[in-house]
């Protein structure tokens, strides 16, 4: 047994439980409390495994979990930024390379350079598994929010266009889930709980 490597990866383990302090804006399914990073990493994992038939082509359903498990690990140092912000790219590269770097650096080397690639794996959105993996990302919340009458869109007012825009991203990764998001969008303006612009 190597103890020093060991040790590196229970410092890791230790430092990874800030995830579970991470608040989302998004609420749980039909309900006023706010999901935390674990809590939506874990639900992606699940989604990951049991939705994968749909994605558009073959992928590596342990590497799109890997993607998903890690891919706010980040917001330990960046924060979460709500997707839907106007002030804020949510594309905040530069501090989530950083805290990546600090992160994932705690463990052993050959760990940390595999979670670090494929965490850019899953930010440059290119590989089939990373286009899969984000559209799990982008779903999610919106199956909380028509769970939720609107949820954050209602509460921060986001309009259609935005919605439709950011939720689009999911068609890269799977064609007939995105029919799906695409009907519940369009429902939701039907019912009054997502504002056409």
């Amino acid at each position: 047994m190597n103890t020093e490597d060991l040790l590196n990866q229970i410092a890791f383990i230790k430092e990874i439980d800030k995830v579970k302090y991470i608040q989302r804006k998004t609420k749980l399914f039909n309900s006023d409390r706010h999901e935390n990073d674990a809590e939506h990493s874990w639900h992606l994992a699940l989604m990951a495994i049991v939705l994968a038939e749909h994605s558009n082509e073959p992928v590596d359903v342990l590497k799109v979990v890997k993607m998903v498990l890690i891919h706010d690990i980040v917001e330990i140092d960046a924060g979460d930024i709500f997707l839907y912000d106007s002030q804020i790219n949510h594309d905040n590269t530069e501090q989530e390379r950083l805290a990546a770097n600090r992160i994932f650096g705690l463990l052993p080397k050959n760990q940390a350079d595999e979670l670090i690639s494929i965490w850019e794996e899953f930010e440059a959105g290119e590989t089939n598994e990373a286009k899969f993996a984000k559209s799990m990302d982008r779903l999610e919340p919106l199956l909380q929010n028509t769970s939720n009458n609107g949820g954050t869109w209602k509460e921060f007012g986001v309009g259609y266009n935005k919605v439709y825009e950011k939720k689009s991203v999911i068609k890269e990764g799977s064609r007939s889930l995105w029919s799906y998001a695409e009907g519940l969008i369009n429902e939701s303006v039907e019912k009054g709980i997502l504002k056409n612009e």
